[in-house]
């Protein structure tokens, strides 16, 4: 099938949808078929809602790799809609299915076409912008469906050097590379604008959100041109970007990709051909900027799809209207140091080595943060020290900054702290990174969820209807939790979500104002 020249110009040629009656549990319908623009799609029906995995949103990008997507080209017949897409290839082994082939969608909808215009909430994975997909257990949307009577759709697109790597300056012909991964995003919302009614979902209110890597490329399409007007509410769970990478830094990048390959850099043309395994082999190298890790590839400002940084020098004006949610877990950094049991054990003497880059990364003096938390805190311990201080540090210095931009700026954002700690395993993860993402989709019983115990639902209960408020609105309010009130600067209102949840002026404010006196850098810049 030929690929589509444009990604815009083939949506006003599509096919029109055809007429079809109203399809949903009422009619009895075990094999669902949707009409989409480009061809049918045959579902099926999990725990009483209409489901669609692995419905088509863009062309094989293999033999687009480096460039921006397109639409794919129609198809005759009915598409099975079963099973979910392949991830893009990537070093993480648990990743199931990998190609580059993985421009695919899943949606979840109580009913089709039935003109009921439910509000639309779209789901993209975390993994930074190496690793993931969204067909992970707990991102499954038929709880959050039935739950709200919401459409909830979750997506793959291009990761890593895929998605991300910059070829602009070495190779002729790929001024889209450092963010075709974003221009994937852009795509498949282009797909549920155009799409989605089919689905019974209203295109004029339809809500992002995303956890970690998630949340920070939604941070950074806010900033984008192209995705303007193709969302209306925005959540981010612990993902930020402030700024993208530069150009140079993101060239330095390819070349020490380019040098784990044995390649010079006048062959960086031939990285369009190699198979994609080798070119997965090569991630590993250690960062050139960063100094650790391996290769960083994330959003670029190219100064033709990005042409400003997301949330820096100033929140973007092209999302000034767009009510958004920006929260953080207490203990962000216990899901990434926990894995290290010498991490419970620490002495005092020991602590020093432990507040040093990479776990602290910020440039300020082990002795002096290890003095403020002991005067806050008298009762910490210095492994207590040590998962506060990195959590402040680093991912939530990210969310504070874009608070307080969209605060000074007015734009309407709601802040909250998840504080609920799961007693699985004694409780020594606290609520670490990722552990919102079982109870915004309601999803505890889910392979991989760590939500256990009496509390658990009620924590679900409270999220959930929460984000579902707030897709409905674009306010959380609910009967669930409290009032919930906006960000300001005066008060830095937060919502702590616990049994029971409470609204809270600036929490952990001490640890805030301690480390607002190092400059910030967003990690990958």
């Amino acid at each position: 099938m030929a690929h589509d020249l444009t990604r815009r110009g083939a949506f006003g040629a599509a096919l029109a949808f055809a007429a079809a009656p109203a399809a949903s549990l009422a009619s009895g319908a075990a094999s669902p078929v949707a009409r989409t623009r480009h061809g049918r799609v045959r579902g099926y029906v999990d725990g009483g809602v209409l489901a669609f995995r692995g419905i088509r949103y863009g062309a094989d990008t293999g033999p687009l790799r480096f460039q921006a997507p397109r639409t794919p080209a129609p198809w005759d017949g009915i598409a099975e809609a079963t099973q979910y897409g392949p991830a893009c290839p990537q070093r993480d082994r648990d990743a199931g299915a990998t190609s580059e082939d993985c421009l695919f969608l899943n949606v979840w909808t109580p009913a089709l076409r039935d003109g009921a215009k439910r509000p639309v909430m779209v789901y993209i994975h975390g993994g930074a912008y190496s690793n993931g997909s969204g067909s992970a257990p707990l991102y499954d949307g038929v709880r959050l469906a039935r739950r709200g009577d919401v459409v909830v759709v979750t997506l793959n697109h291009r990761l890593n050097v895929f998605g991300y790597g910059y070829l602009a300056r070495l190779v002729p012909g790929l001024p889209d590379s450092g963010n075709a991964g974003q221009l994937d995003l852009i795509l498949a919302l282009e797909w549920v604008r155009d799409n989605i009614a089919e689905f019974g979902g209203d295109p004029s209110q339809v809500m992002v959100f995303g956890q970690s890597g998630g949340g920070a490329k939604i941070a950074t399409v806010m900033a984008m041109p192209a995705a303007a007007g193709l969302f209306h509410r925005a959540a981010t769970m612990s993902g930020q970007q402030v700024t993208a990478s530069g150009p140079m830094n993101a060239a330095r990048r390819t070349l020490a990709f380019l040098d784990a390959l044995k390649l010079k850099p006048e062959e960086a043309h031939l990285l369009r051909t190699l198979p994609a395994g080798r070119l997965v082999e090569a991630l590993g190298v250690e960062d050139p900027v960063l100094g650790f890790g391996g290769l960083y590839f994330g959003p670029v400002l190219d100064e033709g799809n990005l042409k400003r940084h997301p949330f820096y020098p100033d929140a973007p004006a092209q999302s000034a209207k767009i009510p958004m949610i920006i929260g953080n877990t207490r203990d962000e950094t216990r899901a990434f140091m926990g894995n290290d049991p010498s991490n419970f054990t620490l002495s005092w003497d020991e602590l020093p080595a432990k507040l040093t880059f990479p776990n602290l990364r910020v440039d300020v003096l082990p002795e002096a943060v290890i003095a403020e938390y002991r005067r806050l805190y008298p009762h910490y311990s210095p492994s207590d020290v040590l998962f506060a201080a990195t959590t402040a540090a680093r991912s939530w210095r990210g969310a504070i900054i874009e608070l307080e931009e969209r605060a000074r700026a007015g734009h309407p954002t709601f802040a909250y702290q998840l504080d609920w700690a799961t007693p699985k395993d004694g409780g020594r993860l606290g609520a670490p990174h990722a552990s919102d993402i079982q109870l915004v989709f309601d999803n505890i019983a889910k392979p991989g969820a760590t939500a256990i115990g009496p509390e658990a639902q009620t924590m679900a209960d409270q999220m959930s209807e929460a984000f579902l408020a707030f897709a409905r609105t674009g306010d959380p309010n609910c009967r669930a939790i409290p009032r919930w009130e906006p960000f300001t600067l005066a008060r830095r209102q937060t919502m702590v979500f616990d049994v029971p949840s409470r609204l809270e002026d600036d929490p952990r404010g001490a640890e805030r104002r301690f480390f607002a006196k190092v400059p910030y850098v967003q990690p990958g810049t």
